[in-house]
């Protein structure tokens, strides 16, 4: 006969492993939706890579000739360059401007501060084709609002075709991107802000420290979570433009805001070669990858 002790252990584990279970038959429908949405697409898509895939026959296995054509394919470091530039210049400024617009909004009341927030995250809610069919509208070089205001101002002579320049086009898209980004950020760093220990702005404040320096020595600190979540969400989603460059410019004028996801899909859903295509999609996950850990590694260490 067991014990009174073991008894209880027995029942402990029987209680344990029916918890278990009833937590993972609540996790399945997700598991399965992840296994299959996520996971076995990755999979393919590295496994596809190595093919020379396409519509209408069977697969050829090439080994790494996808990735040997893809390093020596001038279009491709064109639209690596475009991404970069899209990186570069949209996380700072979108991370920088949702910092002081949330700094700002949230020493407002309530009302108001809650009234910004439903202000610059409408464009994260919106459609995103109804949102670039209203930029398509303002940058039209001969109806567009820009031009008739450039023109009634004198700043510029004649109307500009904004989208059909590549000296106007990734600039245009670059400041759409910003627009439809810093929804998101503003919101958690109002977030944030309220989360931010009181009384030790407070102690800082009675010690002589500036709003400056109480911002950077006291809430700066608090807040670098938030940033770092910002900072990647912020990187992917740049990496990621497709939409925008879709619905403007198919890539052009002359591959001036040819991306890498718009060549990915040109490859894969135009060309019909999607073992090219999912090479493409290996190597910019290795780079966002590679980008999210540096990242990661950096807001660890302060």
């Amino acid at each position: 006969m067991p014990s009174n002790t073991q008894a209880k252990r027995l029942i402990s584990r029987r209680l344990v492993m029916q918890e278990n279970v009833a937590a993972y038959l609540f996790l399945l429908p997700f598991l399965l939706f992840f296994v299959g949405f996520v996971l076995y697409p990755m999979f393919m898509c590295v496994y596809t890579s190595f093919f020379d895939a396409t519509m209408g026959r069977e697969d050829i296995f090439v080994g790494f000739r996808n990735y040997k054509e893809l390093f020596s394919d001038p279009v491709f470091w064109v639209a690596l360059k475009n991404t970069a530039i899209i990186v570069v210049v949209s996380v700072p400024i979108t991370c920088a401007f949702s910092l002081w617009v949330a700094s700002a909004i949230s020493r407002m009341p309530v009302a108001a501060t809650s009234a910004f927030r439903c202000i610059f995250y409408l464009p994260v809610v919106t459609g995103s084709v109804a949102v670039t069919m209203v930029w398509k509208w303002m940058f039209n070089n001969y109806y567009g609002i820009f031009n008739y205001l450039g023109q009634s101002a004198g700043l510029i002579d004649k109307p500009i075709n904004w989208l059909g320049d590549p000296k106007y086009a990734l600039g245009c898209i670059i400041l759409i991107l910003l627009t439809t980004s810093v929804g998101q950020p503003i919101v958690l760093y109002v977030s944030a802000l309220d989360n931010v220990d009181k009384s030790l702005v407070e102690a800082a404040e009675v010690d002589g420290a500036t709003p400056l320096q109480a911002f950077w020595k006291v809430k700066w600190p608090q807040m670098m979570p938030t940033t770092l979540y910002i900072l990647v969400i912020t990187t992917i989603n740049s990496f990621q433009c497709f939409a925008l460059i879709q619905l403007l410019t198919s890539g052009g004028p002359r591959n001036s805001t040819m991306t890498i996801m718009y060549y990915i899909y040109y490859n894969a859903f135009k060309l019909y070669r999607y073992g090219y295509g999912n090479a493409m999609g290996v190597i910019l996950a290795i780079i966002i990858a590679i980008l999210s850990a540096v990242q990661f590694r950096l807001g660890q260490e302060k």
